[in-house]
This record gives structure tokens, C-alpha cells and sequence, in this order.
């Protein structure tokens, strides 16, 4: 039987569409920052397509790297 994955809930998809513009803001690549903050090389992309649901340590290393606040992540940022 086939499993089909919920559609993932808004805290998690306001913190992929953030960590996505913190990073591209930084400069970073998603491979590079995996890399500095010592994660996987894919667990930054699976963060930002809702594949899993990022801890509060990985958050503030995150946060940290990308020289941003942890509070970030969950801020509504205004449609462009």
C-alpha cells in the first residue's frame, strides 16, 4: 500500500520559504551550508522542501551561520 505524505502544515512551510531567503541572502548554496554547519549535504534542501521537521539546535546553528536570529525562521514576511 502507498503512503502519501500529508501536505506539510505552515510553521513548516514559513520555515522553508525563511531558511530559502536567509540563505540565497547570505549567498550561501544549500550543499555549502549543510557543509559549514556540519549537517548531511541534503538536509538543508529537505528542510526547504518540507520534507522533515528542522530541530531548535539546527535552527540556531542555521541562524547562527546565516548571521541571523533564530526567530526569523517563524517571521510572516510581507508578499513582493
Amino acid at each position: 500500500m502507498s503512503k502519501i505524505a500529508p501536505e506539510p502544515n505552515p510553521a513548516r512551510q514559513l520555515v522553508a520559504a525563511n531558511l530559502r531567503r536567509l540563505r540565497l541572502q547570505a549567498g550561501y548554496s544549500q550543499e555549502a551550508l549543510a557543509t559549514e554547519a556540519g549537517f548531511h549535504r541534503t538536509y538543508v534542501s529537505q528542510i526547504e522542501r518540507c520534507k522533515l521537521n528542522v530541530t531548535i539546535d539546527a535552527m540556531w546553528r542555521l541562524a547562527e551561520l546565516l548571521g541571523a536570529q533564530v526567530s526569523e525562521f517563524l517571521a510572516e514576511q510581507p508578499n513582493s
